[in-house]
């Protein structure tokens, strides 16, 4: 069989398989759709989760798994899944606005923001990136046009300060939003009433007690337990188990 053979088969093949994940996606949130609107929302819910683990990761599908969740009783996994759909859409309004009601409904705990973090929460990470690397392209482009006409301009010289600025303030509130309460390490506790401990044990004294769809932030795993800061600001053992991240 000749090279260029082979490579055509294994292109059917691959295509093949992504057609098929494609239906399997497509099928399952529709049949997530058939069971909501009969009212049986937990089998929708379980229906849009094989669309998930499929890979039909949307702003959309995640959005239904929460409404699907949230009229099924279980706030803690409705609010994971708004907030998996913000995470992606950071505008649907239809999300926040669910997501508010259904924390307010489980009086859910939310981790409180720096003042650096909630300076660049005005804007996303993309937006920040985007920022950083014009300001590095300007920085060196004008860095370039005065070593080569080696005098000063002071538009040039204006322009490597705009470029500083642009790339220290991207980086730093892009860095600030990775790292802080709404970045990589964020989860949501959803099960009921979870005790955060001083240690990996049930019966160490209890930092606080979390309601379904408070927030965490993971800082490490020890096998069944992860250590996490907590929206008292202060931190604690809770079961891995208990929590789930909002990005997958």
């Amino acid at each position: 069989m000749s090279g260029e053979r082979l490579s055509r088969i294994l292109c059917c093949c691959v295509l093949l398989v992504v057609a098929m994940l494609s239906d399997a996606r497509a099928d399952a949130f529709a049949d997530g759709n058939t069971e909501y609107a009969a009212g049986r929302f937990k089998e929708a819910a379980e229906k849009y989760q094989t669309a998930v683990a499929a890979g039909a990761t949307s702003a959309p599908v995640f959005y239904n798994l929460g409404n699907a969740w949230y009229r099924a009783g279980d706030l803690g996994r409705a609010i994971l899944n708004y907030e998996r759909a913000l995470a992606l859409e950071p505008r649907h309004p239809e999300a926040a606005a669910n997501v508010r009601l259904a924390r307010e409904k489980a009086r859910a705990l939310e981790l409180r923001k720096s003042r650096w973090e909630a300076f660049a929460s005005r804007a996303t990470t993309t937006h920040y990136v985007v920022t950083a690397t014009i300001g590095f392209w300007v920085l060196a482009l004008a860095a370039a046009a005065l070593v080569l006409r080696r005098r000063r301009s002071v538009l040039l010289i204006t322009a490597c300060v705009v470029g500083v600025l642009s790339c220290v303030v991207g980086v730093s509130c892009a860095y600030a939003l990775e790292s802080g309460t709404r970045g990589r390490a964020l989860a949501i506790v959803i099960d009921n009433k979870v005790d955060a401990r001083l240690a990996t044990a049930d019966n160490a004294n209890t930092v606080l007690t979390l309601p379904p769809g408070s927030e965490i932030k993971v800082l490490s795993t020890r096998g069944d337990w992860m250590y996490v800061a907590l929206p008292n600001e202060l931190r604690g053992w809770i079961p891995a188990q208990s929590a789930e991240l909002v990005r997958l």
